[in-house]
């Protein structure tokens, strides 16, 4: 029998969590920085005792709403390319279920995160406590179970010793590259403080070896031989080429078989906009260049991505008929998605491999991949300088992508890191957002998650201090969920939120607008005492006073001159700070060839809604079934 120490279950929790350690390529790396959340009655007296004592080195940050801690600990891991985390935790009741959405782009997105959700008495005794939510027919369920449905793994720690096998299989799951994502192990609030004999050995530094998962000789026979037998290859580069380290591979591969590439969202940035063979963004939010190439196209190297709809245009890009695709993934379930031949292995080592094995091999592109390059320059130079009309009170406003444009072009150092997430701009970034820094693109699109955008920013700036990062966010999703700002000012740590004020949800209001449905409940508009509806007067809001009452600089811009004068004071500032940006609301970018499916209205007295039904169907008929 080996020596022990008797810990409340929490104190072994932190113990535990401050011992882990991953390796990657050889080198080790402490894994969790901290723990980031708010104390209620169910983690206060447990949880939150062992945090406020001395036994560990974990960092605590105190948040302000709890999915803005979600999300702030995912900007954290995204930035550390899931080489570092942090923990979560809450009280039970509200504040579990705050994390809930958190937990859930975390899990979409394959980033690492540890929720650790305060829950109701284990033993029973006081119940119903405070904030617990009763089921009559199963007594076992809590608010907790709502995370089931949304995390990569699920555990309760009932009894303290339970803890061992729970974190044991937590962070087995935490440091799996395929299996990665949100990680919920619940913490009834008894049980938290209830004192056991650990075993010395789980405190035992623990190294987690990412290990690559070599691609097999028949797989790279396979893949050659799809790759020899076309004659106009894509490459879609996902995530999964970034969080792989594999720039550099994918690079060579297309450099060599002269070979474009496409980006989706989570894959942007990976290489730099101005490669040769670098298409920008693909599908529903993506480039003309990608998108054309794509329905050229006869193979499709699926490179670490999920392919979403967005990023196939619902199944209705790959318009050839001809058209195959490799599916190269560590995930098995993303590896056979649309009927694709699966290579289960490291994109690293994969692009490596495939590099040698078709010698001699040339796509039949030609000069057309540097025509649409060119083409698609020209396009995104003229939405830079893109010019907006007035508001009706004559004010001036900028055009949503001349903002973009600012920031990206002049304004901005190279290897500001910029984070967003939801609405029209990740559409817009996508397109026109030109990476000059490889890891400094920082978007949630996997769920898009709105009230993302502040709270990763606060993350990534934990992650990388030395670098100013860039909250761009819509009005819509900045008064959803702001709190974190008031986090980063308490730290200390200087952030800077662009917010695009357009008065409204006009991503929605455009897609509503397209489907013949007319505009209603998606602007900033009072309600009406003539129609009873919310088309009244425009509601004006000043972001930039808001921002003053949380301690962070509030500064303003209707023009490229005023702005460029608020991100100069803004780069210079030592606190966080937040820029009212006006912009004009459709001026976002639009078209390429795309196409999105929806559910639109089949029957509807209105005939534009008819006839947008109609189209739809249409175009569904051109789609891919699988």
């Amino acid at each position: 029998m080996g020596k022990t120490i008797r810990l409340t279950m929490a104190q072994a929790l932190l113990r535990f969590m401050d011992n882990q350690y991953i390796e990657v390529d050889g080198e080790e790396i402490k894994f969790v920085h901290g723990v980031y959340g708010i104390f209620g009655h169910g983690v206060v007296v447990g949880l939150g005792e062992a945090l406020a004592s001395k036994g560990h080195s974990l960092r605590f940050y105190q948040a302000k709403n709890e999915q803005g801690a979600g999300h702030a600990a995912m900007g954290f891991a995204k930035q550390h390319n899931r080489r570092q985390i942090m923990a979560v935790c809450s009280s039970i009741g509200p504040g579990a279920l705050n994390m809930v959405p958190a937990a859930a782009t975390a899990t979409v997105n394959h980033i690492p995160v540890l929720f650790l959700p305060g829950d109701a008495f284990a033993c029973r005794q006081p119940d119903p406590v405070l904030q617990q939510v009763e089921n009559p027919q199963d007594y076992t369920s809590t608010a907790s179970d709502s995370f089931r449905a949304v995390s990569r793994y699920w555990d309760r720690v009932n009894r303290p010793e339970q803890l061992m096998t729970a974190m044991i299989n937590a962070f087995r799951v935490l440091t799996d590259p395929a299996e990665t994502g949100a990680v919920t192990v619940s913490l009834p609030q008894d049980v938290q403080g209830e004192a056991y004999d650990y075993p010395e050995e789980f405190f035992a530094r623990r190294v987690h070896h990412a290990e690559r998962r070599i691609p097999g000789k028949g797989q790279i026979d396979r893949a050659a031989a799809m790759i020899k037998a076309a004659k106009k290859p894509l490459v879609i580069c996902g995530g999964g080429v970034r969080f792989s380290d594999a720039g550099k591979e994918l690079e060579t591969f297309c450099k060599t078989y002269h070979i474009p590439f496409a980006e989706t969202q989570a894959g942007k940035g990976v290489i730099l906009w101005d490669n040769p063979y670098n298409l920008s963004g693909l599908g529903n939010t993506g480039a003309l260049s990608a998108n054309k190439i794509a329905k050229e196209a006869d193979l499709i190297i699926a490179c670490g991505t999920r392919l979403g709809d967005f990023t196939t245009c619902s199944k209705w890009l790959f318009r050839n008929p001809a058209c195959r695709i490799l599916g190269i993934n560590i995930s098995p379930f993303d590896a056979y998605k649309m009927n694709a031949e699966p290579l289960i292995a490291d994109a690293k080592l994969t692009l490596k491999a495939l590099t040698k094995a078709v010698p001699g091999y040339t796509s039949a592109w030609g000069d057309r991949i540097e025509k649409v390059r060119a083409e698609w320059k020209a396009e995104v130079d003229r939405l830079y300088s893109q010019e907006a009309g007035p508001a009706p009170d004559g004010s001036p406003l900028l055009s949503q992508a001349r903002v973009l444009g600012e920031l990206n072009d002049r304004l901005l150092p190279k290897n500001a890191i910029a984070v967003s997430g939801s609405g029209s701009i990740p559409s817009d970034m996508q397109r026109v957002w030109r990476v000059r820094k490889a890891g400094t693109y920082h978007m949630e699109y996997g769920f898009s998650c709105m009230g993302y955008e502040i709270a990763a920013a606060l993350g990534a700036k934990i992650a990388c201090p030395t670098q100013e990062v860039v909250a761009i966010v819509g009005d819509g999703a900045y008064t959803m969920l702001h709190t974190e700002l008031l986090t980063a000012v308490q730290e200390g740590r200087k952030i800077i939120v662009v917010v695009l004020d357009n008065a409204g949800f006009h991503c929605i209001d455009n897609l509503q607008h397209s489907q013949g449905i007319d505009h209603f409940g998606n602007e900033w508009k009072t309600r009406s005492d003539k129609s009873g509806r919310l088309d009244g007067q425009s509601v004006k809001v000043d972001y930039a006073k808001n921002a003053e009452s949380w301690g962070a600089l509030g500064l303003r811009a209707r023009t490229p001159e005023e702005l460029a004068k608020a991100v100069k004071k803004a780069l210079s500032a030592k606190i966080p700070v937040v820029i009212d940006v006006k912009t004009s609301p459709k001026t976002m970018t639009s078209g390429y060839e795309n196409w999105w499916r929806v559910g639109t209205a089949q029957v509807s007295d209105n005939p534009e809604v008819v006839k947008a039904a109609q189209e739809m169907a249409k175009e569904v008929e051109k789609a891919r079934k699988f």
